[in-house]
């Protein structure tokens, strides 16, 4: 897997760090609490975040949510955050933003 797909945040207070990946438009993590794990020698196994996770994410603002967007786009997370949602279908979101458009200035008159 090409390294700028991983980002990884050790808070440096003793805490362990934290490896985020994206593969096939998901996003995994994993614990990395040991000196092993930290330098590759022993693989920690990788866990999906859920929707609600990846949500969790973009509402606070993470650094997480800011790398995600950047390396994802925002339509690509969006959709990640909801999945399993009627919104995940491309086609209901569509039907959707038709009916959310703004009325045309010269329909308001009607």
């Amino acid at each position: 897997m090409l390294a700028f797909n991983r980002l990884r945040i050790d808070p440096g207070d003793g805490c362990p760090a934290v490896e985020y990946r994206i593969e096939d438009d998901h996003v995994d993590s994993r614990g990395l609490g040991s000196a092993a794990e930290r330098s590759g020698a022993i693989e920690a196994p990788w866990q999906r975040l859920t929707p609600e996770q990846l949500r969790s994410h973009v509402m606070a603002d993470t650094v997480v949510a800011r790398w995600l967007s950047w390396r994802m786009g925002v339509h690509r997370l969006i959709r990640a955050c909801n999945q399993g949602s009627p919104f995940a279908d491309s086609d209901m979101q569509e039907r959707w933003d038709d009916r959310a458009r703004p009325v045309h200035a010269c329909d308001e008159r009607l």
